[in-house]
């Protein structure tokens, strides 16, 4: 049956295969949206609705990250610290938090000032299928690209733990 009005799907992301860090974006089960990170280089986006959307690194290798679309910026975020992987996001004025839920979970919750307004967690332990719980209020764009920072970190620490 359909939820009650007012009362959000539940977005889901789910890798494209076992090894892939290429994502479908699905709303209460139905795909809109597919979500693409360069292998090498901290770069990506997503399409909706047929609507192109870029990330891209302000600099190389350093400084915050872009979301634009059709030479538009709409979101900007950069990590306040290099040794943190909390990331500060601005979309239109509204300042986020993107941060993990603790140093030992893959998950990571949204914060809009003092207040947690969403989270973006892993289905399972090891699983890279990701269960995302944001607001209304927050633009599909804005929520794609929450989720892409969101596989950006895991991929980050998966990259990591193979090095080590």
């Amino acid at each position: 049956g359909m939820p009650p009005a007012g009362v959000a799907l539940m977005l889901t992301a789910i890798p494209r295969h076992w090894f892939s860090w290429n994502f479908t974006l699905l709303d209460g089960g139905l795909p809109f949206g597919e979500l693409g990170m360069a292998m090498w280089r901290e770069k990506g986006g997503f399409t909706i609705s047929n609507t192109v959307y870029r990330i891209s690194r302000e600099r190389l290798f350093s400084g915050g990250f872009v979301l634009e679309s059709n030479g538009v910026v709409i979101a900007t975020a950069r990590k306040p610290s290099a040794f943190t992987r909390r990331l500060l996001i601005e979309q239109g004025g509204v300042q986020y938090e993107l941060r993990p839920r603790s140093m030992f979970l893959r998950g990571f919750q949204l914060r809009a000032g003092d207040q947690v307004v969403g989270t973006l967690l892993p289905d399972g332990f090891l699983s890279r299928r990701m269960n995302i719980d944001l607001p209304g209020s927050i633009p599909m764009p804005m929520r794609a690209f929450l989720i892409w920072l969101t596989v950006l970190m895991w991929k980050r620490e998966a990259d990591s733990a193979g090095a080590s």
